[in-house]
């Protein structure tokens, strides 16, 4: 480069902060809209967490879509041209906007509900967002052909600005924008700032022109450096290694939210912390060196495979153990890939397969993983083959690791003969001092995983090794305790179902379905109490209180339930009566209905039962109006909350199909979210009375199979609710303590606290 040409490009170049500021305008709006489109889909699909992997799916292809465009981009070898047809990629993707979800496919399919979810994204979002997500390699080559060439600098930091304005935008919408701004002002806001980031471009670009414009004005352009094309072998490294935490991001989010508890902020903190992991990766001087990197990840990895069979363990401990072996195998994985990163010249490339890498991995936990397994077997899966990520040390071990391999495979393999040990009729029958078999097999599977967890750590430099025993202990750890009495395991979009049974000696037991870690329904096995409703539905629960009562007033009910579970509620369907079931997966309903695993819709019902499939929403305005008796809403229990079902517009709906006398029931009882408040403002906003009963069993209803139970009531009038509000355990309810929800304002972030808050004063209320 000559003197005059130095001296012009130093002048002209761009300043390096513009290049950030726009990869950081365009990150914050690609995942500002990600939660905020979710906000407008997630619920006609009942707000599963598949919905939400689904949808990160899809957002990883259109990044690769926008990845793919860019590289293409680079074929116009001048800067104008680009910065043309770029600005024409912008104005054109703005057709679909302002955003809002677009009508083109119907109303959602429970049959194929992943192909519907995935055209209404295409033709909602799907332009724009591919867009947005060229920015990043885009900005980052011209930043390559300006700043870069002139001070030596490498284009990969600005990647570390993107990923930061994705994570301060992913948090600050669940925590800011959803409380403070209504759908409607949040969607309006978004397409402005969309606008605003077309001007910012369109400046970058023309300043950026204007300088190589200059540059090469002053001085003959010299030819480009020739650069070694990327090797197939290379493509297939930035594959696997892309592939890795994305899918695991993805796994970690279903297991949590299906395993260990359910909320939707959950579903934000993997992504955030997969965000994290390119920030840390892609600086200069990273926070973390590679080195703590292994050493961490060797340790959360195996505490990860120790706590994995015992889901029921304390709350805090599970989301730490498991969002720290994510977080540093993600990281380990992106620091390997960044080690492998090519030459600028071969940057959007690069970003291509990396984008790939993203779309393989997302993919596989999205549509591929519910059809192969029946359980979250994925996210174990995942995590072990990114063992072999680690080094594999030198060809030679020394004895003391083969030692500590044979001794880890040793203690892995004795898991399952230690869980035979103690048989599902011998739960409660001493054993040893006073021990039952199940004490003595926790005991045994505790000692053995604790061997096998510290035997992986000390092997870790050998990554062959460390595989191996981690897989030991994940393929043990299948026949823990607290998967002895599970007797079917079923998997769909909406989750995952478990039937399991508990037997009692010198009593009958009990037949369960779980979703996740919430209990759906139970049953007796005794054919002569089949037929008595369990755990909510029981007489004593205010559900049970409602349907006795009702009973006694009127010959012929017709009845509504939202939320099938086992068809308890069918226990008090007598011959005159009609009840009708809105279940929005079509699992569910197979199962309740076989009496191979429940009867209760089969056998007990003595009226006529029926089943529309679809979202309850949806399926329940398509009633005649004023034909329910009695309506219950039963889909807020503790698993992800499908909170459209809970707003103004939704119970002014449902009680505009109760009989004017008619009762509607809010089954509200929820481990993680306090839905008393919002369900107290509604019932007043909608135009109802309402009533509300904190129900805590007596420890003789407990025994009997009665659950504790938050319950609304709303009618139409005063008189409506006459017959409950003498009633001392019904209580008036307050319309104060929460701002009501609408379709254009819900606060699961204020939900989450007052939940939070009534556990420091009472650890037990909520449970259920």
């Amino acid at each position: 480069m000559t003197t005059a040409a130095a001296t012009i490009r130093s002048r002209t170049a761009p300043p390096p902060a513009l290049f950030a500021v726009t990869v950081f305008a365009s990150a914050a709006l690609v995942f500002l809209v990600e939660p905020m489109v979710a906000k407008l889909v997630l619920p006609k699909l009942g707000g599963s967490p598949s919905v939400w992997n689904t949808s990160l799916a899809f957002f990883q292809a259109a990044l690769l879509a926008g990845y793919a465009y860019a590289h293409v981009l680079q074929r116009a070898r001048s800067v104008r041209a680009q910065a043309l047809i770029h600005g024409l990629a912008l104005v054109v993707a703005a057709a679909a906007l302002p955003l809002r979800v677009n009508e083109l496919f119907g109303e959602p399919s429970s049959v194929h509900p992943n192909l519907w979810l995935l055209g209404v994204l295409t033709v909602s979002i799907g332009a724009p967002f591919a867009v947005l997500s060229a920015t990043a390699p885009l900005v980052q080559a011209w930043y390559a052909r300006t700043v870069g060439a002139e001070q030596g600098r490498e284009p990969y930091a600005l990647y570390a600005a993107s990923n930061l304005g994705s994570l301060l935008a992913l948090l600050a919408y669940p925590l800011i924008v959803e409380p403070l701004l209504t759908v409607r002002l949040q969607t309006f806001s978004w397409t402005l700032g969309y606008a605003a980031f077309g001007l910012l471009m369109a400046g970058l670009a023309f300043v950026v022109a204007r300088a190589v414009g200059q540059t090469a004005a002053a001085a003959p352009q010299a030819p480009a450096a020739a650069t070694a094309p990327a090797s197939w072998k290379d493509r297939l490294v930035w594959t696997a290694l892309a592939a890795i935490p994305s899918s695991l991001m993805l796994g970690v989010t279903t297991h949590i939210t299906t395993d260990v508890a359910s909320a939707p902020f959950l579903w934000v903190i993997p992504l955030a912390l997969y965000l994290g992991t390119f920030i840390i990766a892609f600086q200069d001087r990273p926070a973390i060196s590679p080195d703590l990197t292994l050493t961490l990840q060797a340790a959360a990895v195996a505490a990860c495979a120790g706590v994995l069979p015992f889901s029921t363990t304390n709350f805090a401990v599970q989301l730490f153990v498991h969002l720290a072996a994510f977080f540093l195998t993600a990281l380990m994985c992106h620091q390997a890939l960044v080690a492998r990163r090519p030459d600028p010249a071969r940057l959007t490339e690069f970003y291509l397969w990396m984008s790939f890498g993203g779309v393989v991995g997302g993919a596989f936990n999205a549509f591929a993983a519910p059809v192969i397994f029946n359980n979250v077997w994925e996210y174990p899966l995942v995590l072990l083959l990114a063992c072999l990520v680690r080094p594999w040390g030198a060809r030679k071990a020394e004895p003391f690791v083969w030692a500590c391999l044979a001794l880890g495979l040793a203690a892995g393999a004795a898991i399952p003969a230690i869980s035979s040990f103690a048989l599902p009729h011998a739960a409660t029958t001493p054993v040893l001092g006073g021990l039952t078999g199940v004490d003595l097999m926790l005991m045994g599977i505790k000692l053995c995983l604790g061997a096998a967890v510290i035997c992986a750590f000390i092997v870790r430099g050998r990554a062959w090794a460390y595989f191996a025993v981690i897989a030991a202990v994940l393929v043990g750890a299948n026949f823990a305790a607290d998967k002895v009495n599970t007797t079917n395991i079923w998997r769909s979009f909406f989750g995952v179902l478990k039937q399991s049974e508990q037997l009692f000696p010198g009593r009958p037991g009990i037949r369960m379905l779980a979703h996740g870690t919430t209990l759906h329904g139970a049953q007796s096995l005794d054919p002569k109490s089949a037929c008595y409703p369990l755990i909510y539905y029981a007489p004593p629960t205010p559900i049970g209180q409602v349907f006795q009562a009702l009973a006694h007033e009127k010959p012929a009910l017709r009845i509504g339930a939202v939320g099938l579970g086992t068809g308890a509620v069918s226990a008090y369907v007598r011959p005159a009566d009609h009840l009708t079931f809105f279940e929005i997966d079509p699992l569910v309903i197979r199962i309740s209905t076989d009496p191979a695993h429940f009867s209760y819709t089969s056998k007990c019902a003595k009226g006529p039962i029926d089943f529309v499939v679809g979202d309850a929403r949806l399926t329940v305005a398509k009633q005649p109006a004023e034909v329910f008796d009695v309506l219950l809403i039963d889909a807020f229990s503790s698993d992800a909350v499908p909170a459209h079902l809970l707003t103004v517009e939704a119970i002014k709906g449902y009680l505009t199909h109760v009989k004017p006398d008619g009762v509607l029931i809010l089954h509200l009882s929820n481990r993680n979210l306090d839905l008393n408040g919002p369900a107290q403002a509604v019932a007043r906003a909608a135009g109802g009375v309402a009533l509300i009963q904190k129900y805590r069993p007596s420890k003789a209803e407990a025994a009997a199979w009665a659950s504790a139970e938050d319950a609304v009531i709303i009618g139409r009038s005063p008189a409506g609710l006459a017959r409950f509000a003498g009633d001392p355990r019904w209580k008036p309810a307050d319309p104060t303590k929460a701002r009501p929800w609408t379709d254009d304002y819900t606060n699961l972030a204020g939900a989450l606290y007052r939940r939070m808050r009534e556990k420091l004063r009472d650890p037990h209320d909520g449970d259920s």
